[in-house]
Order: C-alpha cells, then structure tokens, then sequence
C-alpha cells in the first residue's frame, strides 16, 4: 500500500469508527509512515554505502602523494647538505636508502588496512 492509500484508508477508518477512535487511527497511520520512511532511509543508506569505499582510498592516495613530496623534499635537502659539505657525501645512499624503506613499509601496510 503506498502512503495515499494509507491514509485514505486512516481517513476511512476514522469516519467508520467515529471521533472516539480517532487517536488510535492517527497513531497507526503515524506508525506505518514511520515504518514506510525507516524502509525508505535504508534503502538510501544500502544504496549510498558503497560511496564510502572511495573516500577512503582517496584518503589513502592523497597521504602517500603527501609522504612522496615530503621525502623528496628532505631526500633532496639532504642530498644537498651532504655533497655541498663535501665531507658527508659518502651518507647520501644511505639516507635515499632509509626514505625508500619508510615507503615501502607505508604502503604495503596501507594495502592491508
């Protein structure tokens, strides 16, 4: 029964029963449209769950282009200070080396999640 015919039907009850029903009338129609907008809600929420999926990943890619930037970024002040300084510039590798595994670790865990 859609929500027109349902009150129709209420209306209807309500001019068989008489005025003394009419708060039991006006209840019951309430409960079915409560029930009716529930049902209504779920389906809504079923159908719009799986947006949820992208959003995280979204999130996911958006902190390992931030992780990217930010070791390139300390990679190449390192590098920098390490070769301008001339004394240091056997640590370059070892530095590159360290940002490679932070990344790698990152993102094999973030693909488990």
């Amino acid at each position: 029964m859609n929500t027109g015919d349902e009150l129709r039907a209420a209306v209807s009850a309500r001019r068989d029963l008489g005025p003394e029903y009419e708060n039991e009338v006006v209840d019951s129609f309430l409960d079915k449209m409560g029930q009716e907008i529930d049902r209504r809600v779920d389906e809504r929420l079923a159908t719009a769950a799986p947006k949820a999926g992208p959003v995280n990943q979204t999130v996911a890619d958006g902190q390992r282009l931030a992780l990217a930037i930010v070791s390139l970024v300390l990679g190449t002040g390192a590098t920098l200070a390490f070769v301008l300084t001339d004394s240091k510039a056997p640590y370059v590798i070892p530095v590159w080396i360290a940002i490679v595994i932070v990344n790698v670790i990152f993102n094999s865990s973030r693909g488990k999640g």
